[in-house]
């Protein structure tokens, strides 16, 4: 039997917690919403930090349990199609970075770009079974990458910045490349 990481269970419900609150910051325009993509910042930083497994769960229940509580998003297909989408997010997020060599900035973007293009493919594809012939093309490019930019970047920018001082902090570890490139030569 696998040992039970209480630490880990205690960071993902946190991650929950946080996935269920940063949307209301947002809330009052819903196009701000879904530029900034609030729900994502949790969802990749447990992956990042608690792992694949358990990013794949936050990521899977964070936009179901907040449907079911508040309304938003909308059950369907909108929270179905985000539950998977953030499940790989977590999940993808959380492999390649366990997989890093290293725990840096590259390790972090190597691991951010991939799980964001791979988990907005399945979003989109679940949201085309969902939806049938009422789905195309242009309205899966909109709603996935052009529509998203600016949460992308908000992801791109943010996240780092949170990995690094957190590793300052100790609370994780982490380092910057400076360390890295000593650690190489």
């Amino acid at each position: 039997m696998k040992k039970i990481d209480i630490q880990k269970i205690v960071l993902s419900a946190m991650f929950i917690a946080l996935g269920m609150v940063l949307p209301f910051a947002t809330m009052q325009l819903k196009s701000l919403g879904q530029l900034l993509s609030p729900m994502h910042l949790p969802v990749l930083l447990c992956g990042l930090i608690c792992g694949p497994v358990y990013g794949a769960i936050v990521g899977f229940v964070v936009p179901l349990l907040r449907s079911v509580t508040f309304g938003m998003p909308k059950l369907f297909p909108g929270a179905i199609a985000m539950a998977f989408e953030l499940l790989t997010y977590g999940l993808v997020t959380g492999y390649l970075y366990t997989r890093s060599k290293y725990k840096c900035i590259i390790a972090v973007y190597k691991a951010l770009i991939p799980a964001m293009i791979i988990g907005r493919i399945v979003g989109g594809a679940v949201q085309a079974v969902l939806l049938g012939g009422q789905y195309s093309l242009a309205a899966f490019m909109t709603g996935y990458f052009v529509n998203t930019l600016p949460g992308v970047v908000l992801q791109l920018v943010l996240i780092p910045v949170i990995m690094v001082a957190l590793g300052k902090a100790h609370l994780i570890k982490f380092h910057s490349g400076a360390k890295r490139k000593a650690e190489i030569f």
